[in-house]
């Protein structure tokens, strides 16, 4: 008897999710579904089935049963309020679906166990859903986390995930590191496509924990400006911003999270849950993508 293959729902799909639903399209386990508010030429180009939504829970939960979708995987980016109202009417259409019973809620985050609250708009936005999925019952869930996306380390012409350099600590491309705090905290990153590939197992799982996280590699950001400077033999220019200049900022920006430690996975849960789920995926780390890809 051949396998029951399965609809996976993936609703908006940014960049990190085209890299998901790029991995899932070849998968034979998986049927594939992108629910978005208007067609992109993107998933036209490649053959991937759309579906127009206004995002409301009637919409979707149509979408779900006239597909016949197991799961529903969020990307959404939306730090404030809207995330909140998005989610539980998605949760909502989950609930009242025939045939989906699986949420994987947008996290795409850190160590969200232990520090529940960052980044710090995840207080006002994330924290709030993680409470109501925690009081829900008929629904299987979990929030998946990966740390950083190593990508973003990466120079432009070897990743598809657009530059941070405001953001993230690391500018590949100005070939440029602001350091948030020494630089030797703790942080943990991992490949767009090994995250794709993760995502991939854990919907083949037949059960789940309320939190699953991946990692290729720990280490801190003065490790990747040791790893860039080595490989392409040259100095990045560095600035520091201290802790005290964090800890007294008023912007609602990822340094606490960076210089905190939620910004690294769990190191036993994470090998705990890489040999349940994710046997089958050698992670990269770093080094191993500067020699393989540039």
């Amino acid at each position: 008897m051949a396998p029951t293959v399965q609809t996976i729902a993936l609703v908006a799909v940014g960049n990190l999710g085209k890299y998901v639903c790029e991995a899932l399209v070849v998968d034979p386990r998986y049927d594939v579904v992108v629910i978005t508010r208007k067609k992109q030429d993107w998933f036209l180009q490649r053959n991937i089935h759309t579906e127009e939504s206004d995002y409301s829970e009637s919409s979707i939960r149509a979408i779900l049963d006239a597909r016949g979708a197991s799961t529903l995987v969020s990307f959404l980016q939306a730090a404030d309020k809207l995330y909140l109202d998005l989610h539980q009417a998605w949760l909502t259409a989950c609930l009242q679906s025939k045939s989906c019973k699986r949420f994987i809620p947008s996290e795409w985050a850190g160590n969200v166990d232990d520090y529940p609250q960052l980044p710090k708009f995840y207080a006002e936005s994330r924290l709030p859903f993680r409470r109501i999925l925690q009081e829900t019952v008929g629904i299987e869930w979990t929030l998946f986390n990966c740390g950083w996306l190593v990508d973003y380390f990466l120079p432009q012409h070897l990743t598809r995930m657009p530059a941070e350099p405001d953001t993230v600590p690391i500018d590949a491309n100005g070939w440029r590191a602001c350091i948030r705090g020494s630089g030797d905290e703790l942080q943990s990153w991992t490949w767009t496509k090994d995250v794709a590939a993760a995502v991939g197992e854990l919907l083949a799982a037949p059960s789940w924990e309320s939190t699953t996280y991946v990692t290729g590699q720990w280490g801190t950001f003065n490790d990747v400006v040791r790893l860039l400077e080595a490989h392409y033999g040259r100095e990045l220019e560095k600035t520091y911003k201290t802790v005290e200049e964090i800890m007294g900022a008023d912007d609602d920006n990822l340094d606490l999270w960076m210089i905190s430690g939620g910004a690294a996975c769990p190191r036993e849960k994470t090998l705990s849950q890489r040999d349940r789920y994710f046997s089958r995926i050698n992670f990269a780390t770093l080094g191993d993508l500067l020699k393989r890809l540039d």
